[in-house]
C-alpha cells in the first residue's frame, strides 16, 4: 500500500469544531424554538393520518426521497420509473435502466432504515459505513454506464472503483474545501459520534443538520458521500421524532439545491473573529445551516399536511375515478368503493357488495379492477381493502410531490 493511501497528517478532530451551536450563541434559542415547532408540527402530522393511510403512504414518500436525492446529485430518474424498477421493470436505455437500478439501491437502504435496521445510533461510524456499503453493494456490477461504481481522480485521470463501506485511501478535494487525510478518518468519524450519540430531545433535531455539514467535511467515502449524509440525517430524525417516514427533508433541500450548497459551502469556511464561537469552523455558518435545515423540514411537513387533508385528498381522487368511471377504464361504483376506503382507512372486501348495493361477483369486478389500477392494495385476497399511493397516479392524487413524467 502506498504512502498516498496510508497517509494520516495527523490532524486532530478540532479542525471541525464546533459540531453543535451552543448554548450561548445568540442563534441558539431560536434555533430551539424552531426544534421544538418542529417536533410539534411532525408529531401533528403523523398523528392525523391513519395507520392503513400511513403505511401506503411512507411507501411513496421513500420513492420520492430517492427521486430528490437523486437529482440533486445529478440523476432524474421519475418516481414512476422507480417504480418500474421496484417491480422489475426496466428501460431499453441502457442509461436509463442503470438511473432505475441506482434509485432501487437507494430504495433498498431507506426501507432498510424504515424497518428498524440500524443497530447502532445513525452517526456511529459502523452504521455510516453500513448505509454506504448496502447502496453499493444494492447496484449492480454490470451497469453500461461505470460511473456509479468508480471515480475518476481530476489530477491523474485514474479511474478508481468506489468499494462498498469501505473508508476512502485518497487525498480529495471538493470544491475550494481539501478534505482531512484518509488516515485521519476514523478519529473525525468517531468524534462526530460521540458529539451527538447521547443529545436530548431539542440536540438530537438540531444534530440532524449539524451532523449533516460535518460528515460532509469529513468525506470519508471516495463516492455517495451526499447521498449517506442525507440518509444519516433522514435516519436520525426518524429516530428524534418519530416520523414514521411520512415526510423528507430531500424534496425541500432539492427545491433549494442552490441555497443548500451555499450553505454547506460557507460551513466550510474558518471561523470569523471572536464573536463567532471558540472553534476552528464558524459557528455562525453552522447556525444558519442549522435554521435553513430545520425550515425546510417545517416547510415540508406543513405541505405534506396540506395535501394530506382528507377532504381534499379525497375529492381529488374522486374525480379521478369519475373520469376513469366515464373512459370506462374503471367499473360503475368505483368511486363509492374508494369514497368508503379513503373515509374508513381500510375496508372488509364483505363490505364491498352492500357499499355498492350489488352482487358478490359485481363487488368482485369492482374490487379487481381497484387492485389492478394500483388504486387500492390488499395483502391477501382475504385481507382488508387499503388506499394506495402509486406513483402514476401521483400527479392527480397529490400534485406537486414530484414533477409531472
Amino acid at each position: 500500500m502506498s504512502d498516498e493511501i496510508t497517509r494520516d497528517d495527523g490532524e486532530t478532530v478540532s479542525l471541525f469544531e464546533p459540531l453543535m451551536v451552543s448554548e450561548g450563541s445568540s442563534m441558539r434559542p431560536p434555533l430551539n424554538d424552531m426544534a421544538l415547532e418542529l417536533a410539534t408540527a411532525s408529531a401533528r402530522f403523523v398523528g392525523s393520518l391513519p395507520a392503513s393511510i400511513a403505511d401506503a403512504l411512507a411507501d411513496l414518500i421513500r420513492s420520492m426521497n430517492c427521486y430528490y436525492s437523486n437529482l440533486i446529485e445529478g440523476h432524474h430518474t421519475h418516481p414512476i420509473d422507480i417504480e418500474r424498477a421496484l417491480n422489475d421493470d426496466y428501460s431499453d436505455d441502457p442509461k436509463k435502466r442503470d438511473l432505475q437500478l441506482e434509485a432501487k439501491a437507494h430504495i433498498t437502504v431507506q426501507r432498510w432504515i424504515d424497518e428498524g435496521g440500524l443497530s447502532e445510533s445513525p452517526t456511529s461510524p459502523e452504521m455510516i459505513r453500513e448505509i454506504h456499503r448496502r447502496f453499493y453493494q444494492a447496484v449492480p456490477l454490470d451497469l453500461f454506464s461505470y460511473d456509479l461504481l468508480f471515480v475518476e481522480m481530476p489530477s491523474t485521470g485514474e479511474r478508481i472503483p468506489v468499494v462498498p463501506g469501505e473508508i476512502r485511501r485518497r487525498d480529495v478535494k471538493v470544491n475550494h474545501h481539501v478534505a482531512v487525510t484518509p488516515g485521519s478518518i476514523p478519529r473525525f468519524l468517531g468524534r462526530l459520534h460521540d458529539a451527538y450519540r447521547h443529545a436530548g430531545r431539542i440536540e438530537s433535531i438540531l444534530a440532524a443538520g449539524c451532523a449533516h455539514h460535518r460528515l460532509l467535511w469529513v468525506h470519508p467515502f471516495l463516492d455517495g458521500n451526499g447521498r449517506v449524509a442525507r440518509l444519516m440525517s433522514y435516519a436520525m430524525l426518524r429516530q428524534a421524532l418519530d416520523t414514521k417516514g411520512l415526510w423528507s427533508v430531500a424534496r425541500g433541500l432539492a427545491k433549494n439545491e442552490a441555497e443548500y450548497k451555499s450553505h454547506l459551502a460557507a460551513c466550510d469556511q474558518p471561523r470569523r473573529g471572536d464573536h463567532d464561537g471558540r472553534g476552528a469552523l464558524s459557528e455562525a455558518a453552522l447556525a444558519d445551516f442549522t435554521a435553513f435545515f430545520l425550515e425546510t423540514c417545517i416547510d415540508q411537513i406543513a405541505f405534506m399536511q396540506d395535501l394530506m387533508k382528507i377532504d381534499r385528498l379525497q375529492d381529488r381522487i374522486l374525480i379521478w375515478a369519475e373520469e376513469e368511471i366515464r373512459s370506462k377504464n374503471l367499473p360503475t361504483g368505483s368511486d363509492r368503493v374508494l369514497r368508503a376506503v379513503s373515509m374508513q382507512g381500510s375496508i372488509p372486501r364483505a363490505e364491498v357488495p352492500s357499499i355498492l348495493g350489488a352482487t358478490q361477483r359485481t363487488a368482485r369486478r369492482v374490487t379487481s379492477a381497484l387492485l389492478e389500477i394500483g388504486a387500492l392494495r390488499s395483502t391477501s385476497t382475504r385481507a382488508p381493502l387499503q388506499l394506495a399511493f402509486p406513483a402514476k397516479l401521483a400527479e392527480r392524487w397529490m400534485p406537486g410531490l414530484f414533477p409531472s413524467k
